[in-house]
């Protein structure tokens, strides 16, 4: 993506490229087979038929690749567990946009529960192209337990409703930031742009892990979440030489604020790893979220050798900008970027309590 392309919104993000070439790449094929969620895609024209799956979903539905490949989605079986309306899941994923509900399919015998998204991916004319298919299977469902799925789905089913329109995002998010990415890779055989953009889908992994956890709730701890976060970026990118200064506080937010935040540090963190010291011995990368009773400071620096002259972060037009916008737009956060050639950079992000906190708790 040039400089001179300017998102203005999900909506320019989630255009798409030619997303029948990439399936065709042995490259995209690995790529997409690492991400732990099950991915299947169908093509809509001249009769809708599927044309890839990852290796997760030959798993969380027991089916093989050539048993799928070629045919409708009836092939994947299952229906909507109760107390939802009678329905198969592969009529569900046709009808239905975004969160479709909650499935049981058979796999080998047993019944497994899973949570289904579905998303439309349009061409560049606006004409639906390719129908993207998500299943997470939720780990609660046994064979000894089909009895009681009534009544658990119904225990869920309020908290599922309100956060349907804010977890169905993270299905869109993966989706554009798989295409953006794709978009500014001049050298597929460095990989660096997967690689950034693995980084990108562990964040919001590990956002989905906490609000799947038992009482998560709506709201996601931002100090532990953030922790997570800059231990999965050192793993991922460790350098001898250089320490991490970690320091949180305990300081639940919105999902809605939660996502752009997260995103934000895996970004600043890995461009620190991967850049900041660049003909040192070694430094450190700081990450602090630290609680007020008035609100929330998340601090992001390094000691590193600084942006270059005349640049700046985020970079208008990239993906970093528009992360950034929505995490300025979702809390209505003060950020404040500083940077010295060979002095290092610092990122410091302030929210009010009350702009980030979810939306029960938020004051009026």
């Amino acid at each position: 993506m040039s400089s001179e392309e300017k998102p203005s919104g999900i909506d320019q993000v989630l255009e798409t490229p030619d997303l029948g070439v990439a399936l065709e790449s042995d490259w995209f094929k690995q790529f997409v087979d690492q991400i732990p969620v099950a991915i299947a895609i169908s093509e809509l024209s001249p009769k809708e038929s599927v044309v890839f799956v990852n290796v997760e979903f030959e798993r969380v539905t027991g089916k093989e690749l050539s048993f799928l490949v070629g045919e409708g989605w009836t092939r994947v079986g299952g229906n909507a567990a109760p107390p939802q309306e009678p329905r198969s899941l592969g009529q569900a994923v046709v009808d239905e946009q975004d969160f479709v509900g909650v499935f049981v399919i058979p796999r080998e015998g047993i019944p497994v529960m899973v949570d289904v998204w579905s998303n439309v991916i349009e061409g560049n004319g606006g004409t639906p192209v390719f129908r993207l298919v998500a299943l997470v299977e939720n780990a609660g469902a046994v064979a000894s337990v089909v009895d009681g799925l009534e009544e658990r789905v119904r225990e869920k089913d309020t908290q599922l409703r309100e956060l349907q329109h804010r977890v169905k995002n993270n299905l869109q998010m993966i989706t554009a930031l798989i295409r953006m990415e794709a978009r500014g890779i001049s050298d597929r055989s460095t990989g660096e742009g997967f690689d950034r953009l693995a980084g990108r889908i562990e964040a919001l992994g590990l956002l989905y892990h906490a609000l799947t956890q038992e009482g998560g709730g709506d709201t996601v701890d931002l100090g532990v979440y953030l922790s997570e976060i800059a231990s999965a970026v050192m793993r991922a990118h460790a350098v001898e030489g250089i320490r991490l200064d970690l320091k949180v506080d305990t300081w639940p937010v919105s999902i809605d604020v939660a996502m752009p935040a997260g995103l934000v540090a895996n970004e600043l963190l890995t461009n620190a790893l991967k850049h900041a010291f660049v003909g040192r011995e070694g430094g450190t990368i700081t990450l602090h979220s630290t609680s007020q009773p008035t609100g929330c400071r998340v601090l992001i620096a390094d000691d590193g050798v600084g942006l270059p002259e005349a640049a700046a972060w985020p970079k208008p037009g990239k993906l970093s900008a528009l992360i950034v916008r929505s995490l300025l737009q979702n809390a209505k956060a003060q950020i404040d970027v500083q940077s010295t050639p060979g002095d290092g950079m610092c990122v410091t992000i302030d929210f009010a309590c009350e702009d980030a906190a979810p939306a029960a708790d938020a004051q009026p």
